[in-house]
């Protein structure tokens, strides 16, 4: 069967499994797309594991644009063949912020180039551009096992720097990438909480949102590290 006709066959199975119930709820949880069935995504996990790793499937996939279509391109996708290229052209096309962070946790952070793309996107004036840089720092925290603390503490200075864009899906990124970060050990976590103050101080709504977010949620943690001392 070609791809194609795999693909046909995978709407099919969209159609039954998907629910307008679900569209609703997506669209009322910021997701946005051109065509989506309202698959859950435990289906299209489930489903997946079907098809991995199949690069080229996965590359047709995304070119439907069909919101099921795209995760499971992501889900799918054969890590050894993704290619910078790929991942300029498919973070182009963030449109929602479930595509990004699911294709960025999922695919992006494993690629050799993650670290490099996490600070080009950051810097970038798209906004699920930018998201994906940041959401890409805050996923190799958890993911990336071996790093170095030095690998992270060349995150702040960035996360500093662009906290004062008030964007909504960029503000929460940086948020999520400064509090995912000063999770990852104590010292980083020392260090998050100097960047968080710092961040507190700047003039913008954006950047006083994102420390007192970060703080207060560092503070939780410093009191549950406290009593299990």
């Amino acid at each position: 069967m070609n791809h194609k006709d795999e693909i046909k066959n995978l709407i099919k199975i969209f159609e039954t499994k998907g629910s307008s119930y679900n569209l609703e709820g997506m669209q009322r949880y910021g997701i946005r797309f051109k065509k989506a069935y309202g698959v859950n995504i435990p289906v299209l996990r489930a489903m997946a594991k079907k098809y991995k790793p199949n690069h080229k499937l996965a590359l047709e996939l995304w070119e439907t644009e069909i919101h099921e279509c795209m995760i499971l391109a992501f889900l799918i996708d054969n890590l050894d063949e993704v290619t910078k290229s790929q991942m300029q052209k498919w973070v182009n096309q963030f449109a929602s912020w479930d595509i990004c962070d699911g294709c960025c946790s999922n695919l992006f952070d494993k690629t050799p180039y993650a670290y490099e793309k996490a600070i080009e996107w950051s810097a970038s004036k798209k906004e699920f551009v930018k998201r994906a840089g940041f959401t890409i720092m805050a996923t190799l925290s958890v993911h990336n096992k071996k790093a170095d603390d030095e690998f992270f503490m060349e995150f702040f200075p960035i996360i500093e720097r662009e906290a004062n864009d008030d964007r909504n899906f960029v503000k929460k990124a940086v948020n999520w990438a400064l509090r995912s970060i000063g999770k990852r050990n104590s010292e980083l976590f020392k260090e998050a909480i100097k960047v968080a103050n710092r961040i507190e101080k700047q003039e913008s709504k954006s950047a006083k949102w994102i420390a007192k977010d970060a703080l207060r949620e560092f503070k939780s943690k410093k009191e549950i590290m406290r009593n299990k001392i």
